[in-house]
């Protein structure tokens, strides 16, 4: 069984997170808003139809149920590691420290890439909202440094406010998908009337839909971040598997219904087509047809928002991580202080805030573009390290439960971990082998973004050497806090 330092730190009489202070629905609001429903839907669908065809819906269902199998032995293992530093944690007591010391780095990285890639979306977005709805128009980067600003506010105050701020936020986006959807089906669509052939095997077993899937994997990132959030979770062993299917369940369902309902409301014959001539005007289209002038104005209202949401939650998932690698040692111990009136993981927030207005002043300083360089270039590495660590866990789960007979049974410490960490090679392969459907470039960019995290695992092994010769204590305290049986090396 498995033990633990005090909530939030063991530095001391210090502060710790607080506890108890997140329930399931806490836990889907946090990880959902992650994902970005709406700017993903709007942003991201058109594209799958236009590539995939009329079959995009399925790639959801398909990503979402090989998630769904690798929550399975992930959640299970969660039950057994009381510990919030997550993958890092896993893969150190399934494959050992030197593993765990490389999956930390690799986590590090992807989070941030994740995190501070949106900020170029998040001034694109912005921008065009104001333009529209106000008619005001500003330089992206000045909107993406509010953004930055606001996050971390947020981030600054308690994990339950942010709770609180992202469940607003997540409750008007989804709505308002939601809300289309349902009057494309009220009305009946166009005059082919409602159908299923989306989810016919002509539509979904053929090529082009192995070059969206990657995509469709992407818009699951971060649903994994509930166990970062253990600490401060009521009844973590119970909370966190149900906030982990939840959150499949809920983006699984809202991707395939909303990309299913915008295919009725051009027609199957007509819904490609749409996809290719109005691009990301596609739902403002629907739902000028549907539903009238002001769904445009919200739709550019909760797309700002819904961006912003995201990038809180990727805050807050990069902090804890943060804190809990520092507890370990791994980081300098000043990322491990929590504030002692909000109870947040203060310095480890402002660090990451700092490194947002350096990146986001490069790109702007250097005139990039902030959607295709500045979101997609710094997004896409971050994307291949969280697939990379999800088969890593996968086959630690393996490792552990081999080592450890707790009686959870073949399905959950083998064979789910096992299907899970083959349909996750297979995303990674096909990202790999359509990274420039990914990027919208070719050359020296895509090689470079394909061996960040390749690199990355080279420095961390180097790390990790480094730290066995000259830092022996901390390289045994690796994974230390998370069971009493020896952790291999």
């Amino acid at each position: 069984m498995s033990t633990t330092s005090p909530a939030g730190t063991d530095h001391g009489s210090a502060p710790g997170l607080k506890a108890n202070a997140l329930g399931t629905s806490d836990l889907v609001f946090i990880v959902v808003s992650a994902a970005a429903p709406l700017m993903v839907m709007v942003g991201v669908a058109p594209l799958a139809l236009m590539i995939g065809g009329i079959g995009a819906p399925s790639a959801y269902v398909f990503a979402g149920i090989s998630l769904a199998i690798f929550a399975v032995g992930f959640t299970t293992m969660s039950r057994h590691i009381d510990n919030a530093g997550a993958f890092y944690s896993y893969i150190a007591v399934g494959l050992g420290r030197t593993a765990g010391v490389i999956s930390a780095l690799v986590a590090l990285v992807s989070y941030n890439a994740l995190q501070i890639g949106v900020y170029g979306l998040a001034g694109v977005a912005i921008q065009g909202t104001f333009v529209e709805v106000f008619g005001i128009d500003q330089p992206w980067w000045l909107y993406a440094l509010a953004c930055i600003a606001i996050v971390w506010y947020v981030g600054f105050r308690s994990v339950d406010f942010g709770a609180k701020f992202l469940a607003v936020l997540l409750t008007a986006e989804t709505g308002l998908l939601l809300v289309l959807a349902v009057a494309i089906v009220v009305q009946g669509g166009t005059s082919e009337g409602l159908g299923l052939d989306s989810f016919a095997p002509d539509h979904v077993f053929v090529q082009p839909m192995t070059v969206i899937l990657p995509t469709a994997f992407a818009a699951f990132m971060g649903f994994e971040a509930t166990v970062i959030y253990r600490r401060e979770t009521r009844d973590p062993r119970r909370t966190i598997p149900r906030a982990t299917y939840l959150a499949v369940a809920v983006l699984a369902g809202t991707y395939a219904f909303i990309v299913w309902s915008i295919v009725q409301a051009f027609g199957a014959s007509g819904a490609v087509e749409a996809a290719t001539t109005n691009g990301v005007g596609m739902f403002f289209v629907a739902g000028e047809t549907y539903l009238g002038g002001w769904f445009t104005t919200a739709m550019h209202l909760l797309i700002a928002t819904s961006v912003v949401a995201s990038l809180v939650a990727f805050h807050n998932a990069v902090t804890r991580y943060s804190l809990a690698i520092a507890d370990e040692g791994l980081l300098p111990a000043v990322l491990g202080r929590v504030h002692p009136r909000t109870r947040a993981p203060y310095v480890a927030g402002l660090v990451q805030t700092a490194l947002s207005v350096v990146i986001v002043g490069g790109f702007a300083i250097a005139k990039a573009d902030p959607y295709t360089q500045l979101l997609i270039w710094v997004n896409t590495p971050g994307i291949f390290g969280i697939l990379l660590l999800q088969v890593a866990a996968a086959v630690s789960v393996v490792a552990y439960f081999r080592r450890h007979a707790t009686g959870e049974g073949a399905w959950r410490t083998v064979v789910a971990p096992v299907l899970s960490a083959g349909l996750m090679v297979l995303a990674i392969v096909l990202s790999a082998k359509n990274i420039s459907f990914l990027t919208g470039t070719t050359g020296l960019v895509n090689q470079v973004l394909l061996l960040t995290i390749p690199v990355t695992c080279l420095l961390g092994l180097g790390w990790a050497a480094w730290l066995r010769r000259n830092r022996r204590d901390v390289f045994d305290a690796v994974a230390s806090s998370c069971e009493t049986a020896e952790v291999p090396a």
